[in-house]
């Protein structure tokens, strides 16, 4: 016994210290490679951009694959995609970066893959993820074909001297036709059909081609490895331990751990305590040199913002050292408020955390004497609305009450003191609720949008009647091909962010796709329109609407809560008012109680008497009710 507990110590020894060796080991390699200064002509900073469900995520898992950083198999299916948000949905939310090394010509390249999302709700992270390439790849069904969000991202890449490589997925399908799809491509982007790569990114074909068409055809960041370090923001998350962490491109010179750096919106000094390439996961380094994209750390008070700029102590500020990523304009305004107001510090430090790492949105404080005290946020759109709150509860087990989203508006006050109060004479108004008298109000102005539209030519007259049904202005359209036909309209935003693009899909059975550029505000007759339950009015669901649309917006807002409120004790009144006059009016029903059950006979005066009892008791109860209204009610009266 005493000799196999002997055996059964020495064995568990050899296991430590050889467990110890491997990761000492791993540690050493690390170091070493860390401290190889890496030749910027061996970089290669590219993206992956494409329409919603084109291949990107598929294809990225191909390139991980054949560059040896995860092994095939169904398990490390959409190893980019790391939220949960984003695994339920089947979409790319977030633009997550990997360096990959690959060998061609027995020479070794770092390649810095951005895998960014295809909805428009998301463009802000494929705009910040190009900012930090030279090159991309630009995904194409080869069933679909071109799509509108193909004609944004390359609209994107041309305006910043990328160059594109065109690629055709899926061409293993039965229905792929990448000769049609390349004379898509020429016509609408004079692309010469012979640069157009095929590949299946599902089962791997022409992947090792595009990789070293890659190494061909992008070239080598442009960069001075010699001046003072200067690298700019493109993502920033928080962790628990050490702070927030940054991802940066580093435009000039070099950094390592220890070395004192500051940023450029306050001139704090920082050290650097981590840096490390993502491979997606974190791969230690001691230093980084100008081309790379790097994850850098200053510690728990070391933290930046997207957009800013991370330099040495001694870099000297000029105008060529400036990277501009354009201002983010907001397309949905909603409030989030604690489900209860003892819950509010748990929701601020989630929402700062989370909104460090989507820089898309924009937090100010708010208040609703029905809700208490929370926030107004601005989203790019309704899918990123529900994206943001879902992580707020997956992520950090915050649960948030929504209020009914609406576009900002603009309007031209007169008079001389609501001119001094509001500090100009035009204001943006983000919260109805905020909107000026219609008697200090000179014009009021409605956020347009251009909308672009690719769908098969048999659906042309439902698309159209559907844009003039949402007020909209055609503008000249082009064709495709024989089979399909791209459409552009003036639209007003209020009508394309609620439930423009599910209409469109349902019309078309699912074939036309949609994508949209902001066109400014347009003068607009507008009208607030207040919803009342019982005579009082419920903050939360106040809109601004047009004067066309106000008949149909009161019916269809009153019928649909009626439809998702409870019943209650107390019959419950719904209207909808604006300008004074009640435009539609619904009513709840109340719960009836049958008082008089317990009655077996005896005089008719005693079920008269246990009847006005119950009135009275209703009369009162209806003047002090609190009519309940389901947390998810403000989002879907509207999106439904």
């Amino acid at each position: 016994m005493v000799r196999y507990l002997t055996n059964v110590r020495n064995v568990l020894i050899y296991n430590h210290f050889t467990i110890c060796v491997r990761h000492l080991t791993k540690r050493l390699s690390s170091s070493e490679n860390g401290n190889k200064i890496i030749d910027v002509t061996k970089i290669r900073n590219f993206s992956i951009v494409a329409h919603v469900d084109h291949g990107k995520s598929t294809l990225a898992d191909r390139l991980l694959e054949i560059t040896g950083v995860i092994k095939p198999g169904k398990e490390h299916a959409q190893v980019l995609d790391q939220l949960q948000v984003e695994r339920e949905r089947g979409i790319t939310v977030k633009a997550v970066t990997a360096s990959l090394n690959y060998t061609y010509n027995n020479e070794t390249y770092l390649l810095n893959l951005i895998d960014t999302p295809g909805h428009v709700d998301f463009s802000n992270e494929v705009v910040r993820s190009v900012s930090a390439c030279q090159g991309v790849i630009m995904l194409v069904d080869a069933n679909e074909g071109v799509q509108a969000q193909t004609v944004a991202v390359h609209s994107l890449a041309k305006k910043n001297n990328l160059v594109i490589i065109p690629t055709l997925n899926k061409v293993d399908l039965p229905k792929a036709d990448p000769d049609n799809v390349k004379a898509q491509l020429k016509s609408l982007f004079n692309i010469n059909p012979d640069t157009v790569l095929s590949i299946s990114a599902k089962k791997g074909w022409g992947i090792k081609e595009l990789l070293e068409t890659i190494i061909e055809r992008i070239p080598h960041p442009n960069v001075d490895s010699t001046s003072e370090f200067r690298a700019h923001i493109i993502d920033t998350w928080h962790d628990k331990y050490r702070g927030v962490l940054c991802l940066g491109y580093i435009h000039t010179g070099k950094v390592q751990i220890g070395q004192t750096v500051k940023w450029r919106s306050d001139s704090k000094q920082q050290i650097v305590k981590y840096l490390a390439l993502l491979k997606p996961t974190e791969e230690p380094i001691e230093k980084a040199v100008a081309g790379q994209v790097v994850m850098v750390g200053c510690g728990p008070r070391g933290g930046g913002a997207v957009g800013d700029q991370l330099l040495s102590k001694e870099f000297v500020e000029n105008v060529e050292s400036s990277t501009t990523i354009p201002p983010i304009k907001h397309m949905v305004y909603a409030g989030i408020f604690p489900a209860d107001q003892s819950q509010h510090p748990v929701l601020n430090d989630a929402i700062k955390k989370l909104a460090l790492n989507d820089s898309a949105v924009s937090v100010t404080a708010d208040s609703s004497p029905a809700l208490g005290q929370g926030w107004r946020i601005g989203f790019l759109g309704l899918l990123h609305l529900e994206v943001f709150t879902q992580r707020l509860l997956q992520e950090y087990k915050a649960e948030a009450i929504l209020t009914a989203p609406s576009v900002p508006y603009k309007v031209r006050v007169k008079g001389a003191k609501i001119i001094k109060q509001y500090r100009g004479d035009e204001v943006i108004i983000t919260n109805p609720l905020l909107l000026p008298d219609p008697q200090h109000i000179a014009e009021y102005y409605e956020p347009f949008v251009i909308g672009t539209i690719i769908t098969p030519v048999e659906y042309i007259g439902a698309v159209t009647a559907l844009c003039i049904d949402r007020r909209g202005e055609p503008l000249p359209s082009s064709a495709v091909d024989e089979r399909m036909t791209m459409l552009q309209f003036i639209l007003p935003l209020s009508e394309v962010v609620i439930d423009f693009h599910d209409t469109l899909k349902s019309i078309t059975s699912g074939f036309a796709s949609f994508d949209y550029q902001d066109d400014g505000f347009h003068p607009s007759p507008l009208v607030r329109m207040d919803i009342l339950l019982n005579g009082q009015l419920v903050d939360e669901l106040t809109t601004i609407v047009h004067v066309s649309r106000l008949d149909y917006s009161a019916r269809r807002l009153t019928e649909k809560l009626k439809e998702m409120i409870p019943r209650q004790m107390v019959q419950v009144a719904i209207q909808a008012v604006a300008l004074g006059k009640v435009y539609a009016r619904e009513t709840i029903k109340a719960y009836r109680k049958d008082v008089t059950a317990k009655l077996y006979g005896g005089d008719v005066t005693r079920r008269k008497k246990l009847l006005k009892q119950q009135a009275e008791g209703k009369k009162k109860m209806r003047s002090v009710a609190n009519i309940k209204i389901p947390r998810d009610t403000f989002i879907d009266v509207l999106k439904r």
